[in-house]
């Protein structure tokens, strides 16, 4: 029988193997006898407390165990020492320089629609152009599909704007065709005003109502954008431009062990070299959102994160749900127990460097280092947010698996291998090998392979087409 006890305070340990006929894998037994209402100690910290007696041994979930998290929290600034250790290493990736100065890792076209009645205007447009592309002139045109656009009010609709500003502002873009309807709230004339200044050249614009054959107009559009990326080249970049999205999605009791570590590894790693990494999923940090405070460079950056709980604590309890009941079944049956299980696990992506600011949806990354973004769990809607704020590759982390990809690269990270044997066609690498071979080969192999992306190699999800976005929905629709 495997098993691993994470630190050395805690009272359960994790069953590694499928060994035990009373303990899946993923799942905790306790290390020692437990009282009720006694505190379950994992990652060396409570993740819920006994709601009976536990014997030793005994398989620790939800039927015998709860959580310890209720209500709206006041919190205290009390940072931690976190020492600054950049290196002089210089490390580069084969990626296009945008004119402004970004670096994208992949010469996409996009078209974004404005609103969601020119999605299939969109789609045809990409499929065309798609057929008809010459080889070596861009990598492939991209649909950003959605439902938004026209209906909402208010907060909601400026939300849509900025995800889709962000996005049309993408550097993995090297020509934008935004694609409007002509009777929607979002007009191109209004979004072309919030996007501020950018390159008329390769942020293009159509209003479908205005063409008698929109498709034709459409693609003449294209073409020329097509024209000048082709003329886009891979050029040496140093890491410090590039920004990695930190995802997980259909967590298991290993992702916290292996893969999720194996990632912050990495956060800590880019960040030291100068690089950016963002951290989302805000009601996964719920039970753990201490630890991540007490790592915000600047009393400034600790308000804004706990006006980012806050406020989505208050989101949840505007709607009359309950604010920490957030494992899904999924990650139930993989052996989470508690939010505070899933979000302590969920956290060790971040690694150990320090916090430097948090962003509103749409907002790019403004400091270099480790950024939080406010969002949900929600894997569509939360990669989507990640790729809006800039960032050119997400890494997804999961334990059970999912085909789902963002428009960016999305590097699938297994938490065990056997999924990563089972299922090939989704996932990119295989963390769970930390548990057999030295971590620093498996970090050196994990940094390699996420060098091979960023230099063209694709990724899963580009390999099976799946690349799409979700945004984030409060409020009325008419």
């Amino acid at each position: 029988m495997r098993s691993i006890r994470i630190n050395p305070l805690d009272n359960v340990a994790v069953m590694l193997d499928d060994s035990s006929p009373e303990v899946p894998r993923g799942h905790k037994f306790a290390l020692r006898d437990i009282a009720a209402g006694e505190n379950i100690i994992k990652y060396g910290l409570p993740i819920g407390h006994a709601t009976c007696a536990i014997r030793r041994n005994e398989h620790v979930h939800t039927h015998n165990m709860k959580t310890n998290l209720d209500g709206i929290l006041e919190y205290v600034y009390n940072p931690v020492e976190i020492p600054r250790n950049p290196s002089s290493e210089r490390i580069t990736f084969s990626g296009f320089r945008r004119r402004g100065g970004a670096a994208g890792i992949r010469n996409h076209i996009f078209i974004v629609p404005t609103v969601g009645c020119v999605n299939r205007l969109a789609r045809t447009l990409a499929e065309r152009l798609n057929r008809t592309l010459p080889a070596g002139s861009v990598d492939r045109a991209v649909a950003l599909e959605h439902p938004y656009g026209c209906s909402q009010l208010g907060g909601d609709h400026e939300m849509t704007r900025a995800i889709l500003c962000g996005l049309v502002r993408h550097p993995n873009a090297g020509g934008v065709l935004v694609v409007g309807l002509g009777c929607e709230n979002n007009t191109i004339d209004s979004f072309r005003e919030k996007l501020g200044d950018f390159d008329p050249e390769r942020i293009r614009f159509l209003v479908a109502q205005n063409e008698e054959d929109d498709c034709g107009a459409g693609m003449k559009i294209l073409n020329e954008l097509v024209g000048l990326a082709s003329k886009d080249v891979r050029t040496e970049i140093p890491i410090r431009e590039l920004v990695v999205g930190l995802k997980c999605g259909g967590s298991d009791g290993l992702s916290g062990i292996t893969a999720n570590p194996l990632v912050g590894r990495f956060s800590d790693f880019l960040t030291a070299h100068g690089g950016s990494t963002i951290l989302s999923e805000v009601p996964e940090m719920f039970g753990a959102e201490t630890l991540l405070m007490a790592r915000c460079r600047s009393r400034e950056v600790f308000e804004k994160c706990v006006t980012m709980i806050n406020d989505f604590k208050r989101y949840f309890t505007r709607y009359g749900q309950a604010i920490y009941e957030n494992p899904s079944p999924g990650n139930k049956a993989g052996g989470i127990s508690t939010l505070e299980d899933k979000s302590l696990g969920c956290t060790q992506k971040a690694g150990s460097s320090a916090v430097c600011d948090v962003l509103l949806p749409g907002e790019h990354v403004r400091e270099k280092g480790l950024n939080l973004l406010t969002g949900p769990g929600n894997d569509m809607v939360a990669s989507t947010l990640l790729a809006a704020s800039g960032a050119q590759l997400i890494l997804f982390t999961t334990g059970r698996g999912t085909p789902f990809g963002s428009v960016v690269p999305t590097m699938k990270i297994a938490s065990n291998s056997a999924l990563s044997g089972f299922k090939r066609n989704w996932i990119d690498f295989d963390a769970g090998r930390v548990l057999d071979r030295d971590p620093d080969t498996v970090d050196r192999e994990f940094r390699e392979a996420v060098l091979a992306v960023l230099n063209g190699k694709e990724t899963a999800n580009e390999r099976g087409g799946y690349e799409e976005i979700a945004i984030f929905k409060d409020g009325v629709t008419l």
